[in-house]
């Protein structure tokens, strides 16, 4: 079975992308609907691949 990706180690080549300060607040406010604490990966993730700035 294939690990989710928070369990893998990211690639050599793997580029570092900084969240938005919108992206920063969506993520934050999902940790918060959803009981978790922020920052956390999932809701940093989540953001990330969303669209927009």
């Amino acid at each position: 079975m294939d690990k989710p990706f928070w369990e893998k180690d990211a690639p050599k080549d793997a580029k570092v992308k900084h969240l938005s300060h919108k992206k920063v607040q969506s993520a934050k406010a999902s940790a918060r609907a959803a009981g978790r604490p922020y920052p956390n990966l999932i809701d940093n993730a989540a953001a990330a691949r969303s669209k927009g700035k």
